[in-house]
């Protein structure tokens, strides 16, 4: 079967999956240090830390160098499970939107490849798909980042199932989604890390037959890289907002000035962050972000794209 006879199939396509997995285990390895920095930033009371240097240095300093890592066990095997269904279903969108239609000829060699719009919306559809396993992965991770004390005897969490245990003990399952809406708006952005990645892949395209050219795999290195810069610029006040409803302390019900009756809402959340730090509370954190942005994302893109041409995916570029 041909790339483009597949494409026209309706059927599910796993493949996007399995490479999914291998990209969401490369973003905690590579990653998950500076996202305990950006979390400590967003989520900790004023004047606690000066910036992301002083973040660091006081987790070395007193609570170890493994502490960069805490919180590391839900998502490496969350991240696993949530870049499989985002990239899985990232794959099925943009099939799905090359059979309705939504295409362009190639300027070289004149067959169909989906828009970049279409890249965008796939984005967009399979950020929201994701942000169904997202939630409580990345709520038990804010929760275990945010425990500065050294001895684990001391924390109030003892690892991911205890927290997942005090939640539902103090909020009901449902607790487990609190800050979901916060989660959707924030995984509306990968419209824009999608949308971005196609159009730097087309630009280094471009290159071909020049002295410049670069390889497939270095295309997709750099593309990812820079397209999480476009993605972090637009998704950095939804983090904010997102890690602020999730940081809402157990076992206490949800009752604060940021909540209205069944959890945290995400409009008076802007609000109390508006408030209380002007707009530049929700820039937080945008720092350790553009840090970490490139490096981990381009190893992600590097692993995913490379295993979807290994396993001879469906095309939706030519």
């Amino acid at each position: 079967m041909t790339d483009d006879d597949a494409s026209k199939k309706g059927h599910l396509r796993i493949v996007g999956a399995f490479a999914g997995i291998g990209s969401g285990l490369t973003k905690v390895a590579v990653g998950h240090g500076f996202d305990t920095i950006k979390t400590r930033m967003q989520c900790s009371p004023s004047g606690t830390y000066g910036g992301a240097l002083d973040v660091f240095s006081k987790i070395i300093r007193n609570e170890g160098p493994l502490a960069l890592y805490k919180g590391a066990t839900p998502p490496a095997v969350g991240w696993a499970a949530i870049d499989s269904l985002l990239l899985g279903s990232l794959h099925n969108y943009r099939l799905f939107l090359v059979r309705h239609g939504m295409t362009e000829t190639t300027p070289t060699l004149g067959v169909p490849r989906l828009t970049l719009i279409g890249h965008g919306i796939a984005g967009l559809f399979a950020g929201w798909t994701s942000t169904l396993i997202a939630t409580p992965v990345e709520l038990l991770k804010v929760k275990l980042q945010l425990q500065s004390q050294r001895s684990v005897a001391e924390r109030q969490f003892k690892g991911p199932i205890d927290c997942a245990r005090q939640i539902i003990r103090a909020q009901g399952l449902l607790g487990m989604w609190s800050g979901f809406t916060g989660s959707l708006a924030f995984r509306s952005n990968f419209f824009w890390m999608f949308l971005s990645f196609e159009a730097f892949m087309r630009g280094f395209s471009r290159l071909a037959g020049t002295p410049y050219e670069i390889s497939t795999g270095a295309a997709n290195f750099i593309s990812g890289g820079l397209g999480a810069f476009a993605f972090w610029g637009m998704a950095i006040p939804a983090d904010n907002i997102k890690n602020r409803m999730m940081s809402h302390p157990v076992p206490h019900p949800h009752s604060h000035s940021s909540t209205v009756a069944g959890g945290p809402s995400f409009i008076l959340t802007a609000r109390h962050i508006y408030s209380s730090h002007g707009i530049t509370g929700f820039f937080r954190g945008l720092g350790p972000c553009l840090l970490r942005a490139f490096p981990v994302n381009a190893c992600a893109f590097f692993v995913y794209e490379g295993t979807m041409r290994v396993l001879g995916a469906e095309k939706t570029r030519h």
